[in-house]
């Protein structure tokens, strides 16, 4: 075993024995010490043999995935049909999580599945409707978590084809779809929750199963409980392992989707994986087949479900928003999101060097909301125009603007403007390199922009006064040789709010955990440390003067903090938030001059469990 899988392996190790506080009793801490030594066993055949060699083609592998950088993800099945309603009641939140939530017996889920009948389903419609918004790869629900194939299986009968009325195989259909038109396909394959197996994890209505609401043997029961883990190996062999081989070898995939690995112990999800890698070792596997704190066994990483802002991380990473807030159809769910979010969330992403796979869930009668299509409709009017400084980029060298984002390719930059200077001065803040010519993406001619150096590195971008009308408008930068960049961001006063996500701090002392992204949970947490602080260098390239504010949630007030910028500092107590609201807290303002700058969040006085959960800081320039 080589130096870094030794240590790989052995940090999970580690990372898995802490959980030996919560057993107690020689008997418990025997079944521990049994589950501890099978998941070490798995994890070092994976590192000495089959595991490292599926790595040495993982560049080739995935090569296609990231120039596609955008993708369609389609949560559908019979939860489409009641579209998040019960026996006349609304059923809140994921509505794929309809027979988890209304504990649903596998008998009276057959009955919906002897109803269900999609006569609308087009399967060339739906991989044209994937193209036309300018997604170059589209995965489906093969199986979800109800357990329900979504396709002709011969390993189970609890399958669309002799279930329903509908008769047809629409992963068939589609798969034929998508190569008939150059479109990259793939499954979501539910390996570890199946609600109609009795012996899988998460139905414990009707199998008292562990792994679902009643927590049977905790969150990791098969460390806790191993006699209940021949049961699920017995799943992972009959149903998960069989069926992963069917859609690999029936339909041939692309790319295989994953989830919720928690809910089986460590070797059985290196089980599944070593399965595919056998009998397919080119298809892509996203990152929550096998993982932990320490280790992703996947070809790469996911990142936030549903997110508003994004956490850059190391490698190739993909976020999955959704259009509205449930993945499969709901007809009460009328939350859907602005096209704007979307381009920029796309934008933002390929700044960060990461894909983002937008889903949705089409009805029960096999078409798309219409709202779901407006959606589409307009991400691919904006990206038929602006693909390429989406396409085949990598992340951005350049600091975060308080204008947008950039992405590159090459000798090109492409400076993505969410945020129009108000006085036509675009400033593109650490660029050093030199620059040839600037132009609008969209402008055929390449009618050149005049540009003019401000420093060592930084330029200014003169633009016209009023701003086009789109939600990002696209400037290229064509650069001398190599694109080279300075860390410290800007400090725009044309900008009406320049923004310090945590996201992007620099974190010293006590490491900081994140939220996962989503709307108001793109924060810091465990901060319970008064030697945790986070910092920003940023630099004014004149005087102006600014608002200060602090963006958090607080379960309880009474902490203090400094927020420090320059010569500038002010103390404050943390204020309680309201029912887990965003308190907004104006901090001070502050007169910067000309120069570099290091601005820092630190503890004074942490009262409870942590300081808060810090958002960002914001600064307002004041005319």
């Amino acid at each position: 075993m080589n130096r870094k899988a030794v240590f790989l392996f052995s940090s999970l190790i580690t990372l898995s024995s802490l959980g030996y506080s919560q057993v107690v009793g020689d008997e418990d801490k025997e079944m521990f010490n049994r589950a501890q030594q099978r998941d070490q066993k798995a994890m070092e055949e994976a590192s000495s043999g089959w595991w490292k060699n599926s790595m040495k083609t993982h560049d080739a592998r995935i090569a296609w995935w990231r120039d596609a950088r955008f993708g369609m993800f389609i949560h559908w099945g019979l939860y489409a049909l009641p579209a998040g309603e019960w026996k006349g009641k609304e059923v809140k939140g994921y509505s794929e999580h309809l027979m988890r939530k209304e504990k649903i017996t596998r008998a009276d889920y057959l009955d919906l599945a002897h109803l269900f009948n999609p006569t609308k389903f087009n399967a060339e419609a739906w991989i044209l409707e994937a193209k036309k918004a300018g997604m170059h790869y589209f995965i489906i629900t093969a199986k979800h978590h109800d357990g329900f194939a979504m396709y002709d299986s011969n390993v189970s009968d609890f399958n669309i084809v002799k279930q329903t009325p509908f008769k047809r195989d629409p992963m068939a259909e589609l798969a034929a779809a998508a190569k008939k038109h150059g479109m990259k396909f793939g499954f979501y394959y539910s390996h570890a929750f199946d609600w109609e197996h009795p012996d899988a994890p998460g139905n414990d209505w009707e199998y008292n199963n562990p792994g679902g609401d009643k927590l049977h043997g905790g969150t990791n029961w098969y460390d806790t409980h191993p006699e209940w883990l021949p049961k699920a190996v017995k799943y992972v062999d009959q149903k998960a392992i069989p069926q992963i081989k069917e859609l690999i070898n029936k339909y041939h995939p692309d790319i295989l989707w994953f989830d919720t690995p928690q809910k089986l112990p460590l070797s059985e999800n290196i089980r599944i994986l070593k399965a595919i890698r056998e009998t397919d070792p080119d298809i892509v596997v996203n990152g929550r087949l096998v993982r932990s704190a320490k280790v992703n066994f996947g070809d790469y990483v996911n990142t936030g479900d549903r997110p508003a802002e994004l956490l850059t991380v190391a490698g190739d990473a993909e976020a999955i928003p959704t259009t509205n807030e449930s993945y499969g159809y709901s007809k009460h769910d009328n939350s859907h999101k602005s096209a704007k979010f979307f381009i920029q969330l796309l934008a933002n992403s390929a700044s960060r060097g990461a894909n983002l796979l937008m889903n949705l869930g089409p009805k029960g009668d096999g078409t798309f909301d219409q709202k779901d299509k407006n959606i589409l409709d307009s991400i691919g009017g904006w990206l038929s125009q602006n693909g390429e400084a989406i396409y085949g980029t990598q992340r951005g060298v350049l600091p975060i603007p308080a204008w947008g984002v950039s992405t590159q390719k090459g000798q090109l930059i492409y400076l993505h403007v969410f945020n129009w200077p108000k006085d036509g001065n675009l400033v593109v803040g650490g660029l050093k390199s030199d620059v040839k010519a600037a132009w609008f993406l969209t402008d055929k001619n390449k009618k050149k922009l005049a540009v003019k150096r401000l420093g060592a590195s930084d330029v200014n971008v003169s633009l016209p006064a009023n701003a086009p009308g789109s939600p990002d408008v696209v400037l290229v930068l064509e650069v001398n040789g190599k694109i080279e960049a300075d860390a410290a961001r800007v400090l725009d006063p044309n900008i009406p709010v320049n923004r310090f996500l945590v996201f992007d701090a620099k974190q010293q002392g006590k490491k900081l955990g994140f939220g996962d992204g989503k709307t108001d949970r793109y924060f810091v947490n465990g901060w319970s440390s008064k030697d945790s602080n986070l910092s920003w260098n940023l630099k004014a390239l004149k005087p102006a003067r600014y608002k200060i504010i602090a963006k958090y949630i607080a379960d309880e007030g009474g902490s203090t903090y400094e927020i420090k910028v320059g010569d500038f500092s002010k103390k404050e107590e943390v204020i309680a938030s309201q029912k887990g609201a965003v308190v907004t807290q104006e901090i001070c303002v502050a007169e910067l001059g000309e120069g570099a700058y290091q601005l820092n969040v630190t503890p004074l006085a942490i009262k409870g469990a942590e300081l808060m959960k810090l958002l960002e800081i914001q600064l307002l320039p004041i005319k």
